[in-house]
């Protein structure tokens, strides 16, 4: 091999080198850490006292709570999702653009700001509350309050994965089948959903890790009300700040480990289907 070919290729070796350790460095520093400490301060006080801080009358309700809310906004999300990759993929209607920007809304609108708006809007002096409050239909400070914002933050999850693939994928397969005499379910359970079924999963999986994680929409919607309306972070959130610490660490090592799982099942979908996102 001619000595500049070789010495160009030292230098190579060399910058990625650099640059792998620069990247794990960093991510080590910024994520690897942080996360690892959750687990040492959560089990610093023995283990005793981590199984009493997670089975806590408060904390289980607010695993409870995060639970339903996730139960009940990721069926939506998906129906939503498919609904919303099917109308943009399939037809030409005017405002087609316009819905695509109006999906994508909640990520460029702070957590806190769609929270206030929703309070502003449906809260018993708001334009929709104040209308329901008449019947002593409260959609704030409670459970329909939750999942409302769950739902906002985390509608483009599953329709920002479905409708590239969808597009790419054309309508041959579907228009083939109708041809053939299917009708519209038999198309979408046999033809459309086994080809979108890992983009399904992959954003599902994202959108139930957001659901589960959401602090600030939930704090302005919740009203932060002990026992009833603590979500799992706005839980920790509290036992910070009544100074249990233990408590707090050992109700985020519950977050910690979804996150975990949620970065396995993405990875694993990444692995096996690596066009889906």
């Amino acid at each position: 091999m001619h000595p500049q070919v070789r010495a160009l290729m030292r230098r190579r070796r060399a910058r990625r080198f650099v640059l792998v350790i620069i990247a794990v460095a960093f991510a080590a520093l910024v994520m690897g850490l942080p996360s690892l400490a959750i687990f040492v301060r959560a089990f610093s006080e023995g283990v005793g006292v981590y199984a009493a801080s997670i089975t806590e009358p408060e904390t289980v309700h607010a695993i409870m709570l995060t639970v339903i809310t996730a139960l009940i906004a990721l069926p939506v999300n998906i129906v939503f999702g498919i609904c919303a990759a099917w109308a943009v993929t399939r037809f030409r209607f005017p405002g087609r653009r316009a819905l695509v920007t109006i999906i994508e809304l909640p990520f460029s609108i702070s957590p806190i700001v769609a929270g206030l708006c929703y309070l502003l809007v449906y809260g018993s002096t708001g334009l929709v509350g104040g209308f329901l409050d008449q019947w002593n239909i409260q959609l704030m400070f409670n459970l329909t309050g939750i999942v409302l914002v769950s739902l906002f933050v985390t509608c483009p999850f599953v329709a920002r994965e479905l409708i590239p693939l969808m597009e790419i994928s054309g309508r041959d397969q579907e228009e083939a089948a109708l041809t053939l005499g299917a009708n519209g379910w038999q198309t979408f359970f046999y033809v459309t959903l086994p080809n979108i079924r890992w983009a399904l999963l992959y954003g599902a999986v994202l959108a139930n890790a957001r659901v589960i994680g959401e602090f600030g929409a939930v704090s302005v919607v919740s009203g932060n009300i002990r026992g009833e309306t603590m979500t799992l972070p706005l839980q920790v959130q509290l036992l910070y700040d009544d100074y249990n610490v233990a408590g707090a660490f050992a109700a985020a090592t519950i977050l910690a480990v979804i996150a975990v799982i949620t970065l396995i099942l993405r990875a694993v979908i990444e692995m096996r289907h690596p066009n889906v996102h």
